[in-house]
């Protein structure tokens, strides 16, 4: 499972799509191991009742609802029989405890919630008395709760709310939610009043419909972007390229009158490189033309960003799930303020929580960096093939299926890296968060390893690229993959600069046209009283529906110079040697091959 060997390594030669043998082999056993213990944490809890209690619910004496139960020792009225109370039932449920986001009242399992307002204690005896459903603590007969001296510690707070079973969890849950009003306030911290924050519910409520089309629209706009971005993308870059010029020829006027030295100095060292960069201005144009080509011909890449949605989101609701049975499961502990019961993982068991977390990180970025294995899989299949004709049925499927025989320990070592960087970086923005940022050093830290993982995610997809392409062990790759952008530092410069920043404007292209839309539609209903905060949830929404779709293009992007760096490294047009590229980038080749030659003519 080392990275790279020490041994001096010969010379690689690139054998696109030719040989396929498993890589990194270890590691996808290494994460299987991992798999089966988060699995094991899910069974764990499901073993030991936690599933059971938070689904069930449980009191305050450690009885789970609608069993019966085992006594504990030193807690007393546990080992109840309550197999007829399958309801949990709060003492007061509006006893919210804003920091540790819980409810402090006493818990009970009664057979029925209360299905009216009980004022008084004798509403209560009546409620006993017809529903046979007791709800003041267990040692009690209800029909003596209006003459007991222990009815104000040990009976609900009055008046008692009419209350609902939620769905599943059993718990019963006021029907008029006003008494959660101060925890929506502590949430809420800009609302003066219950007023404002009704009418923005009611205009978010009232435009439920609009903001859906807009959200459809946002989709509609990102899948059509990507296809028309190869005719703009010309305009866009030229026309960033002559503002960027303009834009350092009028600082270096100002500099050279107003500014000191070093200024004037870096204002024309930016205006000489964006000059000498211009002649690369073209390749990234003629990328963005080819990746528009990719989509047309793999039409199914862009369904990419919906699978790995859904992927993240059925594991993040797992993953949710196991860490509230972990919160339900331990060992019974007595508080002693409250005299409430609370089950708490002790000992080595308390580690499962921070196994699960790391779950979380690894798991989510391995399912990401499959989406950039399976990318990368289906443009290096588009590109080294001559014939495009001659393309699989389906190469998506054909990459998916390649990734799943051959390379799962690829991503799984490339997932664990970006890991390794990011748990770290979490825990220092938690630290700094907790000491309300008086201490710099922890926020220097936090953007140092922020760009670390930012460096180590593009060099982790050029080297899925070129396991793609070559089918070697992850460092294998990565290597290769560095040393061809080292050897091409210029070219990705002006790519992902130029790049990044026309795929910026799409993104806020979308999310103009889409904002404008909902302008049109929101202001159109004169009806609706908050029309403000709709539009802002359409707005992110359709920003974060153009990221992923566009991070997408833009992985194909870096997919297609990997290939074209290795196409021109080690082809030259010859009989044997023919190139792989498109027309547009073969254009580039020649054109560059004309200039030299003019050069060296020219030299004579």
């Amino acid at each position: 499972m080392g990275c790279c060997g020490s041994a001096e390594r010969p010379k690689r030669e690139w054998k696109p799509l030719e040989d396929r043998s498993c890589t990194d082999l270890p590691w996808f056993l290494l994460f299987t191991l991992f798999l089966v213990g988060m699995c094991g944490i899910c069974g764990f809890t499901i073993a030991t009742g936690g599933a059971a209690r938070l689904v069930f619910g449980y009191d305050s004496y450690g009885n789970t609802c609608g069993q019966r139960n085992e006594p504990i020792e030193g807690v007393r009225l546990s080992g109840l029989d309550h197999t007829d109370r399958k309801f949990v039932f709060f003492l007061d449920p509006c006893n919210i405890d804003i920091i540790q986001r819980k409810i402090k009242s006493m818990a009970l399992c009664v057979s029925q919630c209360p299905t009216e307002e009980l004022a008084t204690y004798y509403d209560l005896k009546r409620f006993a008395m017809i529903n046979g459903s007791e709800l003041c603590s267990y040692e009690l007969p209800g029909h003596k709760y209006p003459q007991l001296p222990e009815r104000f510690e040990k009976c609900p707070k009055l008046p008692v709310p009419e209350s609902k079973a939620l769905p599943v969890f059993n718990r019963c849950t006021p029907v008029d939610i006003s008494c959660y009003a101060k925890f929506a306030e502590a949430v809420v911290t800009f609302v003066s009043d219950n007023s404002m924050l009704n009418r923005l519910i009611a205009g978010v409520a009232a435009s439920k419909e609009i903001i859906v089309g807009l959200c459809l629209l946002a989709l509609v706009l990102s899948m059509i972007l990507m296809v028309i971005i190869r005719y703009i993308s010309a305009v866009l870059v030229w026309i960033l390229t002559a503002l960027v010029v303009l834009g350092s020829l009028g600082k270096s006027a100002f500099s050279a009158l107003f500014s000191p030295p070093k200024l004037r100095m870096a204002s024309g060292i930016l205006l000489l490189l964006m000059l000498f960069m211009r002649k690369r201005v073209a390749l990234t144009i003629a990328l963005f033309h080819v990746a528009g080509k990719v989509f047309i011909h793999l039409p199914l890449l862009a369904l990419q960003p919906f699978c790995t949605f859904l992927a993240l989101s059925l594991f993040w609701v797992y993953w949710i799930m196991v860490l509230l049975f972990l919160g339900t499961t331990g060992n019974p502990e007595k508080n002693e303020d409250t005299g409430l019961v609370e089950f708490r993982l002790t000992g080595a068991l308390q580690y499962m929580t921070w196994y699960h977390a790391v779950g979380l990180i690894w798991i989510s970025e391995f399912i990401l960096a499959c989406q950039q294995m399976t990318v990368a899989g289906a443009v290096v299949t588009y590109y080294f093939t001559r014939d495009k004709t001659k393309l699989p049925v389906t190469p998506i499927l054909s990459s998916v299926l390649r990734l799943v025989r051959y390379h799962l320990g690829t991503v799984a070592k490339g997932s664990f890296i970006i890991t390794l960087v990011k748990i770290p970086r979490l825990i220092l923005m938690y630290i700094h968060n907790q000491l309300k940022g008086k201490v710099g050093r922890q926020l220097t830290c936090i953007c140092c390893l922020w760009c670390l993982e930012k460096c180590l995610n593009y060099l982790n997809q050029n080297a899925y690229a070129a396991t793609a392409i070559n089918s070697t062990s992850f460092c294998n790759s990565a290597r290769d993959a560095f040393m061809i952008l080292v050897e091409n530092a210029l070219r990705v410069a002006t790519i992902n600069t130029i790049g990044d920043f026309v795929l910026f404007l799409g993104k806020i292209l979308i999310m103009t046209c889409t904002a404008f839309a909902g302008v049109l539609a929101l202001n159109y209903q004169r009806d609706y009283t908050e029309w403000v905060l709709p539009l802002i949830i359409v707005c992110l929404f359709a920003f974060l529906v153009a990221h992923c779709f566009l991070s997408i293009f833009e992985i194909v992007v870096d997919v297609l110079f990997l290939c074209f760096a290795i196409d021109t490294k080690y082809n030259n047009g010859t009989p044997g040697r023919e190139f792989y590229m498109d027309k547009a980038l073969m254009f580039i080749v020649i054109k560059k091959k004309l200039r030299k030659n003019d050069g060296n003519k020219s030299c004579h």
